[in-house]
């Protein structure tokens, strides 16, 4: 079984206060692009993540166990391998997309189809797998759980700035409370997402903690996006362009110039 995991971009990412269950309250609008890791998975005899980019804990080997665990499959022991292509730590969801696209493999091979079933244990993984579980565009409310999907909507380019640096999540949102410009629950309520396209509240954290973010955001200004910023938590820096090609000129005029660059656009089916 194969399956691949497209990456996400916080195209805005708005941030309020701490929820009881220790996770900030959050606005965001996310759309997912065609840059995946891809997935195999097999019957062994004995459950198994292996993934060499990634050692140690992973996020698609507790999907597996937070599986079986909520759903009482009790199926043979499953083998899955993940080649990595989205940037590790770079705040481009590259974990969560890995466990909602084991998430899918894994109802598809005990012939469950129950789509709350996958989406309360896709909220328990973390706040980017419930988006990640189907691939498109969607406002995220709540800690992520609370999804409104979108249509796709105009078609645009991303210019990706991929970094040598890795930040842990939780680090850059604990960065962000010591900054203390977060948002209240009411601003965040009435805040329209399709409005603040390129704000991302996490930023100046991410570029306290990486100042070679600051390079990068310049590079994308200077490739003529029409939004540079830092995707997610970061380090990565995305610019938006309005077409896929201005974005693929974009990366291949920086390549020249030495810098690592991608180039993506929006993703919208589900993967084979």
């Amino acid at each position: 079984m194969r399956e691949l995991a497209p990456a996400k971009i916080n195209l805005c990412l708005l941030v309020g206060p701490h929820r009881p269950d220790g996770r900030h309250e959050l606005l965001s609008l996310m759309a997912t692009v065609t840059l995946f890791d891809e997935l195999t998975m097999e019957d062994a005899a004995d459950d198994e993540v292996i993934c060499p980019a990634v050692p140690g804990p992973n996020l698609a080997a507790e999907a597996l166990r937070a599986y079986r665990a909520a759903s009482g499959w009790d199926g043979p022991g499953q083998r899955i391998e993940i080649v990595k292509r989205i940037p590790v730590a770079a705040g481009m969801g590259g974990g969560s997309a890995d466990a909602a696209a084991t998430l899918r493999m894994l109802a598809r091979r005990a012939g469950r189809g129950d789509d709350r079933e996958l989406a309360a244990i896709a909220a328990r993984l973390g706040s980017d797998v419930p988006a990640a579980l189907r691939p498109g565009r969607v406002v995220a409310r709540g800690a992520g759980e609370i999804l409104e999907p979108l249509p796709a909507g105009e078609p645009f380019g991303v210019l990706v700035l991929p970094s040598a640096a890795r930040l842990a999540t939780a680090a850059v949102y604990a960065q962000a409370d010591r900054l203390g410009r977060l948002r209240s629950a009411a601003e965040l309520a009435e805040l329209d997402p399709l409005t603040q396209i390129g704000v991302n509240d996490l930023a100046a954290a991410a570029r306290s903690l990486e100042p070679s973010v600051d390079a990068a955001l310049e590079h994308a200004r200077r490739a003529g996006a029409r939004h540079a910023m830092v995707c997610g938590s970061g380090p990565t820096v995305i610019g938006l362009f309005d077409a896929a090609g201005e974005a693929e000129a974009a990366a291949a005029s920086l390549r020249e110039a030495g810098v690592d660059a991608l180039a993506a656009a929006p993703f919208a089916a589900a993967s084979d």
